[in-house]
């Protein structure tokens, strides 16, 4: 699959896309509290996502059995609902989500905190966040886009934390993962240069301790190697003759 450039039409088609989204997250912030289960949370995502007319993209995608992926602490990504899975005060979720308007995707994932948490936590969240800003001060139209990657990298290196290595980010459309991939760690190659026109969703997952991690056996979740802690923050953005538009924020 080539590099696809929007089209006008399919960029007002993203956008709205993305603004659906955003505000299925939002809801989702504001509901977090302890005691809640991580089912709670995706049965409240899909019935969002479904009475705003789309459809979740997730749901069913190579057999991902639910609309959210919920994450929690040592889960790095592509965590299973479970009603079993209680947040407790001080825990730290990660909420990935997506969704489908008139054939167009859109992809956003934020990590909350669970009531009052930790300063660690806080941090790995925070800098995971700006990690994030930092490599898109790179998104732009005539740049490539491993100075995407390598802005990511150098603005989460000196904080001593991992950069997950196995999970990237990904180009999307009319698929919810196009090219190209991309890379949140240092790229020795430039990579393809960037166009206005280019949808990205960018995605820093950042862990407290070293970047290993592993695949449960559901076969979906993934979980720091080191037990440590680990937070995710995702847009879907355009790329543009100017600064990069951020579809996916409210």
């Amino acid at each position: 699959m080539a590099i696809t450039i929007k089209s006008e039409r399919e960029i007002e088609l993203m956008r709205e896309s993305c603004r659906l989204l955003a505000t299925v997250h939002k809801e989702l912030e504001e509901k977090i509290r302890p005691g809640m289960s991580t089912w709670d949370i995706d049965e409240m995502g899909e019935k969002l996502i479904r009475k705003l007319g789309c459809v979740p993209n997730f749901k069913n995608y190579n057999g991902y059995p639910a609309s959210i992926c919920v994450s929690v602490n040592e889960e790095v990504v592509h965590g299973i609902p479970s009603r079993k899975r209680i947040l407790q005060e001080g825990d730290i979720v990660s909420l990935d989500a997506g969704l489908i308007y008139r054939g167009y995707h859109s992809d956003a994932a934020r990590t909350h905190g669970v009531g009052k948490i930790s300063p660690e936590a806080r941090k790995l969240i925070d800098v995971t966040r700006e990690s994030f800003f930092a490599g898109i001060k790179m998104a732009r139209a005539g740049n490539h886009l491993h100075d995407i990657s390598n802005a990511i990298d150098a603005y989460v290196r000196p904080f001593g934390y991992g950069i997950v290595r196995d999970l990237v980010g990904h180009g999307i459309g009319t698929h919810l993962h196009e090219d190209p991939q991309i890379p949140n760690f240092r790229q020795i190659m430039r990579g393809p240069k960037l166009r206005a026109g280019m949808t990205l969703a960018v995605e820093p997952m950042i862990n407290m301790g070293r970047a290993g991690v592993e695949w449960m056996e559901d076969d979906w979740t993934v979980v720091t190697q080191d037990g440590s802690w680990s937070a995710h923050y995702e847009n879907t953005i355009l790329i543009t003759d100017g600064e990069p538009e951020i579809l996916t924020t409210y």
